[in-house]
């Protein structure tokens, strides 16, 4: 159990503290000049981790492994945080912006598992599509 919700509270715990981040860069400070500080701290973190989290690391092998999916991942990373820097300069609340592109994304990742990974598309996710839908309604409602 222990391993299943330390991945969760981990994300949980720098999703807030990412949020509280963006919603705080300077409105005089271009976000990809932000990202630029973002990201060398990011590369630094991930691979002092990289070392101490494994007895026998040798990076170089690692990336004998590469395939396409870490270059779109950087370019999908840049877009999700320009993206939410931009949200929040102009004028998004910390309080919905999350909520409203999380439902957004789950109605949309629903058909993209189904189309695919062969995900199954069962009445409860039917629902859930509805009450996404229904959520976003009254959130929006002012």
């Amino acid at each position: 159990m222990f391993n299943y919700l330390l991945p969760l509270a981990l994300v949980v715990l720098s999703n807030v503290f990412y949020h509280i981040c963006t919603k705080s860069v300077p409105d005089s400070m271009h976000p990809l000049a932000s990202l630029t500080i973002t990201y060398a701290v990011g590369a630094v973190a991930s691979l002092i981790l990289y070392f101490v989290l494994n007895k026998n690391a040798n990076i170089v092998n690692e990336y004998k492994h590469l395939n396409w999916a870490p270059w779109v991942l950087g370019l999908a990373i840049v877009g999700l945080e320009v993206g939410y820097i931009y949200m929040y300069k102009f004028g998004w609340n910390i309080s919905t912006a999350q909520i409203i592109q999380s439902a957004v994304l789950t109605m949309i990742l629903i058909f993209v598992g189904y189309l695919c990974y062969k995900e199954s598309i069962t009445w409860n996710k039917v629902v859930g599509i509805i009450v996404c839908l229904a959520g976003l309604g009254l959130i929006n409602i002012k």
